[in-house]
């Protein structure tokens, strides 16, 4: 009995060792952040296990894990009808709200899902609630989109896969199959969906040919640069769950179809230094010192150095890519944006892209709505519904719908 007590007290010791990690107290729901940050860490123990076996790629499998715990059918309620289709040969899944007299036609908003380009679902039941949601609260048609992932396909094929669904949604004719305006339609996405959904948004502005156009782009979180890994954000939260720094210059590399010897070269800013010309013309593009505020920069320093590693930006030229990296962007392409809405968390790597990019479309002249949340981490929009419901996961969501009613 007393060696029992004994086992049972260390299990609960280990468990509470590897559960906690030291967090902000202005985060929201810290504890519970904890548990869902382990139970993620553990799916991709398992996934790196399962590709050290030679069963699977790592991503494969903990694309696997996550899909099976969170996988829902398309199923249709009173107020939302749900349908699995394909647009141009694009698996989507498509929210239609109840028809309403007073309101003929509908807006339309193409959600882009997240997860580093190679994780998740728009079938997942996280995406599916939440476009669901704004499908009800909207009237709207959403239009979520199931595009390939990391690794069976590599950029740009995330990039073709969202803007052939979505132009293929745009045709008069589509359009009237789901009684959508044509003067109401935006673009969404969180995260790496929110790359795709500010790459599609500047590509859409360049083709002459199309004639319905997005009147509002909605950027959750958003990933936009891989030139500079160490800006305030990523310095800030470099071990933050759910996203720490060397988990998302990870994504990056897998995205590319990159080398891993490069990862840590690159979380000091080695591909970017001096003497890798490339970026010189491009640094002056997100120079934080000057587009973020003295309450965002702290005491932070920039890290520059003088030299590094040109190999790196040599075999894998495409992260200096506007297209994969909207943030680099020139000007003349982000004064045609349309109006935009850009939500930030405080407690995010990334945060620093989504405000470095809302300063810069409004130096263009573009309308910015830039919705920053002090207690937000990344990811905490579709934590909504229990167990993993935080209460700033409900408000951010709230927030983002609510502009969308109000400018879409």
């Amino acid at each position: 009995m007393r060696s029992s007590c004994v086992l049972l007290t260390a299990l609960v010791a280990l468990a509470a060792y590897y559960i906690y990690i030291p967090l902000p107290s202005s985060m929201s729901d810290p504890w519970k952040l904890m548990l869902l940050d382990a139970t993620f860490r553990s799916a991709q123990q398992v996934s790196n296990l399962i590709h050290c076996l030679g069963l699977s790629h790592h991503l494969l499998a903990l694309n696997f894990i996550i899909v099976s715990f969170g996988k829902k059918s398309a199923w249709s309620s009173a107020q939302v009808k749900v349908t699995d289709t394909d647009f141009d040969g694009v698996e989507v899944r498509v929210f239609e709200g109840s028809p309403k007299p007073e309101e003929p036609l509908k807006r339309g908003v193409v959600y882009i899902h997240g997860g580093g380009w190679a994780l998740a679902s728009a079938k997942i039941r996280y995406y599916d609630e939440l476009c669901a949601a704004m499908a009800e609260e909207l009237n709207a048609v959403v239009v979520s989109i199931e595009y390939r992932l990391v690794p069976k396909v590599y950029f740009p094929t995330q990039i073709h896969d969202v803007v052939r669904a979505t132009k293929y949604f745009l045709q008069p004719e589509v359009l009237h199959k789901y009684s959508v305006d044509p003067g109401r339609i935006g673009i969404s996405g969180d995260s790496a969906g929110g790359n795709l959904a500010a790459a599609v948004g500047q590509q859409f502005i360049q083709d002459a040919n199309l004639k319905n156009k997005l009147k509002v782009q909605a950027l959750i979180y958003p990933v936009l640069q891989a030139l500079d890994f160490n800006t305030p954000s990523y310095q800030q939260n470099m071990n933050t769950p759910i996203l720490p720094r060397y988990v998302m210059v990870k994504y990056w590399v897998d995205y590319f179809r990159g080398n891993y010897d490069f990862v840590q070269a690159m979380i000091v800013n080695n591909h970017t230094s001096l003497d890798v010309e490339e970026a010189v013309a491009l640094r002056a593009h997100l120079n934080w010192t000057s587009l973020l505020p003295a309450s965002i920069t702290k005491d932070y320093k920039p890290v520059v150095q003088t030299t590094g590693n040109t190999r790196i930006v040599r075999e894998i030229p495409q992260l200096l890519d506007a297209q994969a990296a909207p943030l680099l962007a020139e000007q003349e392409v982000l004064r045609h944006l349309p109006k935009t809405y850009i939500l930030t968390c405080e407690h995010d790597v990334l945060r620093d892209d989504g405000i470095m990019y809302a300063k810069r479309l409004e130096s263009a002249g573009v309308e910015v709505t830039l919705d920053h949340f002090e207690d937000g981490f990344h990811g905490c929009m579709i934590f909504t519904s229990w167990p993993t419901n935080f209460s700033v996961g409900i408000r951010t969501r709230n927030s983002y719908i609510k502009w969308l009613d109000q400018n879409l």
